[in-house]
C-alpha cells in the first residue's frame, strides 16, 4: 500500500481556510470539537449529512487555522479541546438540535470521540453536551412558556368570573326549589 504524504498547504489557501471557518464562526450557535479517528469515508458522509439536516456541518482543518479563526470570539474556549485529528461541527440554527444529533453518533463508538464545546461564549463539556441533548425541541420549552405566561390571566378571569356564577348557580336554586313547592297544573 502506497502512502500518500499531503502537500503543504500554501499561504493563500491557509487565508482562505480561516477566512471560511471565522465565516462559519460569526453565524455559529454552537460549536463543538470531537475525535475522528479510523471513520471510513460511509460513515464520515452519514455524519455529515445528519448534521446537515439539522443545519449543522463537520469541518475538518488544522488546529492552528482553527486557532487563528476562534481567536477574539466568544468560540476562543474551543482552544483547549483542539490538538491531534479533531472534527470541528459548527450549528448555526437550533444547538439543542444538533447536540441530539451528536449525541446520536455514540453508535460510532471510539471512532468518533466527543471533546466538549461553546454554546453562547460558554465552554461545556461532553456531559453538558449530553444534558442540552435531553431539552425538549425549542417549539416545544416555547410553548410551555406560553402557557406558564397565560395561567395567571386565566386564574384571574375565572376569579373574576365566580362571583357572578356563584350569583347565577343561587338563583336558579331558587327558582328549582319555588318550582317544586308549586302544584303542577
Amino acid at each position: 500500500m502506497v502512502r500518500q504524504v499531503p502537500t503543504p498547504m500554501k499561504k493563500e489557501q491557509k487565508t482562505a481556510v480561516v477566512d471560511q471557518l471565522s465565516d462559519r464562526f460569526k453565524r455559529a450557535k454552537i460549536a463543538l470539537v470531537s475525535e475522528y479517528r479510523g471513520l471510513t469515508v460511509a460513515e464520515s458522509t452519514d455524519v455529515r449529512r445528519k448534521l446537515r439536516a439539522v443545519r449543522g456541518e463537520l469541518k475538518v482543518a488544522k488546529n492552528t487555522l482553527i486557532r487563528r479563526a476562534i481567536e477574539n470570539t466568544p468560540f476562543a474556549p474551543l482552544e483547549d479541546k483542539l490538538g491531534g485529528p479533531v472534527g470541528l461541527i459548527i450549528g448555526t440554527e437550533d444547538a439543542v438540535e444538533v447536540a441530539k444529533t451528536v449525541v446520536s453518533f455514540r453508535e460510532l463508538g471510539d471512532k468518533f470521540k466527543l471533546r466538549g464545546g461553546v454554546v453562547d461564549g460558554k465552554a461545556i463539556s461532553p456531559e453538558e453536551v449530553q444534558a442540552l441533548a435531553t431539552l425538549p425541541p425549542r417549539e416545544v420549552v416555547l410553548a410551555q412558556l406560553l402557557g406558564l405566561l397565560q395561567a395567571p390571566a386565566t386564574r384571574l378571569v375565572r376569579l373574576l368570573n365566580e362571583p357572578g356564577c356563584g350569583v347565577a348557580r343561587l338563583l336558579d336554586a331558587i327558582g328549582k326549589k319555588q318550582g317544586e313547592g308549586q302544584p303542577s297544573a
